[in-house]
């Protein structure tokens, strides 16, 4: 948490302007920040970096790697600066939409420029810096480039559908399944390197301008990742290394019937016998990548919702308990900085928030959720953040747009409550700078403001809608949205609220 009063925008990078289908991080990602650092904002929040894939959705937090980056986010203009692509390799892309994500057709493209600079780059004396990057980076590397690699190989089969000796991971057979694939593998490796050399780029740009990025880190991987198939000793799976259970959530404010998410649950006895290495590794990888992480679905290192597999919904899970003591003990012996955010929303029960006091972790307040409720009790409005270390949102981006939510999902109570508390007229077209300067002014130490808020979009905008399978993560700024008015209007406004 930043020491003086402070505020940001919640952006994330595959929702940028770009030429090239979804956002990344080339030229409008460095413009970002210089909209940020000149409205006087110390924070940019991003969703999680994480590997994805068209079997997930592209979502962001269904990642198929703790540790690997997500390649379709590398800026094919910072390719053509490094001398990987020629002019002539980027001159004529494809038309795509300006303010949707096209992942697909994105992929298409992109996977054939990564193939160009690959060449380009295989012909070229290997530097140092990639010697190095594949050395410090081994522990997860090898595992997630050889999956990937035997995954196009066997045709996108699940890694619990290999042959035996390679879904078992035999020595003798991946020592060959390596000798056999090692372009393919070095493929991995090289797009690895680029996606990390471009971010750490673009945080070294930030960090000069004063600006910190938060970062986020999902709860859960998917089954079929490297993650699962190099520790199924740490998930909870069967003989046939198939999930006995997988994660969710029960029935609440999003879905009425819960979150029927699919991953595996973590097994948490083998876990504490490791003294929890595999998490205080990712944990480390993710602290290298931001000045700060959002813990998603924090309540699930407490204790944590199973559904048995097979079920069609999550209604007919329990919660299961985690060694939560032991493993914050280890988690802050590790980092005692603790630069975390607990992402405490939903169903949290009383040894949540024993974990939350007991650690000084920030927690999370989301202004769309404060009119409802007993006032007196409800925790998201502002006259009852008995305590400043925590983060303030408008929503966030599993929420409408506040104009959206004002449109569409407030009940006349809520309106009813929220124009009182304001003293002020209250309609879709101004509601949303409302909430952003109740934000601005509450106690919380830091406020939060996901762009789509700054412009006051409707629900068309909306980035996710949980328990909701398809048309998510779509929404991009189109170019020229963040004009010199907004610009001037959130400097102004943070300055007056001293946070600037």
């Amino acid at each position: 948490m930043p020491r003086k009063r402070a505020s940001g925008i919640l952006l994330h990078i595959t929702s940028l302007p770009a030429k090239y289908g979804i956002g990344d991080l080339g030229p409008q990602a460095y413009r970002f920040a210089d909209f940020l650092a000149k409205s006087k904002q110390h924070f940019w929040q991003v969703l999680p970096l994480n590997y994805t894939t068209p079997a997930a959705g592209y979502s962001p937090y269904n990642c198929s790697s703790a540790f690997a980056g997500n390649p379709l986010v590398i800026s094919p203009e910072q390719l053509y600066k490094a001398g990987l692509l020629a002019k002539n390799d980027i001159k004529n892309p494809p038309v795509f939409s300006q303010n949707r994500a096209e992942f697909k057709k994105a992929a298409a493209y992109k996977n054939r420029l990564f193939a160009t600079a690959f060449g380009r780059f295989q012909n070229r004396r290997k530097s140092d810096s990639y010697a190095a990057f594949k050395k410090e980076n081994c522990s997860w590397l090898d595992d997630f480039a050889i999956f990937i690699a035997l995954q196009r190989h066997f045709s996108g089969r699940k890694w619990n559908a290999w042959p035996r000796q390679l879904r078992d991971r035999k020595k003798a057979d991946l020592s060959e399944a390596r000798k056999h694939l090692g372009d393919e593998i070095e493929f991995e490796c090289f797009l690895q390197f680029i996606f990390f050399r471009q971010w750490f780029e673009l945080k070294r740009y930030c960090g000069r301008a004063g600006i910190k990025i938060i970062g986020d880190i999902p709860i859960y991987v998917t089954f079929d990742s490297p993650d699962v198939w190099a520790n199924p000793q740490l998930f909870k799976l069967d003989r046939n290394k198939k999930p006995k259970y997988i994660a969710g959530v029960p029935p609440d404010y999003f879905s009425k019937t819960g979150q029927l998410w699919g991953n595996p649950v973590y097994d948490w006895k083998n876990l504490k016998k490791t003294r929890y290495r595999w998490w205080m590794e990712r944990v480390r990888h993710n602290l290298n990548l931001f000045d700060c992480a959002r813990i998603d679905h924090f309540r699930g290192l407490v204790g944590y919702w199973q559904v048995p597999a097979g079920h069609k919904t999550a209604k007919n899970g329990r919660w299961v308990k985690c060694p939560k003591d032991d493993f914050f003990k280890v988690l802050l012996k590790n980092f005692p900085e603790a630069p975390f955010i607990a992402e405490d929303l939903g169903h949290i029960t009383k040894d949540v928030r024993e974990v939350i006091k007991k650690f000084d972790i920030p927690t999370m307040k989301v202004l769309q959720f404060a009119f409802s409720g007993n006032p007196s009790k409800n925790p998201h409005l502002p006259d009852n953040y008995n305590n400043k270390n925590c983060v303030v949102y408008t929503g966030t981006h599993d929420n409408n747009t506040t104009r959206g939510w004002f449109e569409k999902d407030a009940s006349r109570t809520e309106k009813k409550r929220l124009q009182e508390y304001l003293s002020q007229k209250v309609s879709a077209d101004n509601v949303s700078w409302r909430l952003i300067r109740l934000a601005m002014s509450s106690a919380a130490k830091l406020s939060i403001i996901p762009a789509q808020d700054l412009l006051g979009l409707p629900a068309s905008a909306r980035m996710n809608h949980p328990a909701k399978q398809k048309g998510n993560w779509l929404w991009r700024l189109s170019p020229g949205w963040l004009t010199l008015s907004i610009l001037t209007k959130l400097k102004q406004l943070t300055q007056t609220c001293a946070r600037g």
